[in-house]
């Protein structure tokens, strides 16, 4: 069992269980699953760009990605139907509580000048979005060129559970380690 999942069940269920009244275990607020989105829109004229973020991707999350495709033809961005333009994985179980945890302690306090990370990023259901500029911050990745299509390329982590309201998903998230700025009053 995964260090964060442990922690989840023997510390993190209990306060929330005692500090929203909740009396059912099943309706307690919980983590259902990580989406890591990467786009590569230049990979249009490069098919070799597409196929090398993947492979970061892989290395990254522990699972093969979903390439992403252009659903329509948009001439004003030169872009065809069918095209290449982005690749997501989604993360559930174990690996998603490993992938947190390698975020929470390894990751974020490796960003330079890291304050934490915002507070306004949730949706109406506690569902929280952050949004890296570089995946090479990832202990996996290292920074070549080539492996990254001569850019640097950011990610989007979505972090989904199924909490009732956007202060439940903040209180999960905080009680799990997630270094969040601190508010001065």
């Amino acid at each position: 069992m995964s260090r964060l999942r442990d922690k989840y069940k023997k510390e993190v269920l209990p306060k929330l269980k005692e500090e929203y009244g909740i009396k059912n275990q099943m309706a307690v607020p919980s983590l259902k699953k990580i989406v890591i989105n990467v786009g590569m829109g230049d990979a249009k004229d490069n098919k070799e760009i597409a196929a090398k973020v993947v492979d970061n991707l892989t290395a990254l999350a522990g699972q093969k990605p979903v390439t992403t495709v252009a659903k329509q033809s948009i001439a004003g961005f030169k872009l065809g139907k069918g095209n290449p333009i982005g690749a997501m994985v989604t993360l559930r179980g174990e690996r998603m509580y490993d992938f947190l945890d390698k975020l929470i302690s390894i990751v974020l306090p490796k960003v330079r000048d890291f304050r934490g990370i915002s507070n306004t990023s949730f949706d109406s259901r506690g569902n929280y979005t952050l949004g890296l500029p570089e995946q090479t911050i990832f202990p996996e990745i290292t920074f070549q060129n080539e492996a990254l299509g001569s850019k640097i390329r950011g990610l989007e982590i979505s972090i989904v559970g199924n909490a009732k309201t956007m202060d439940q998903g903040k209180k999960l998230l905080e009680l799990l380690g997630m270094p969040f700025k601190k508010e001065i009053k």
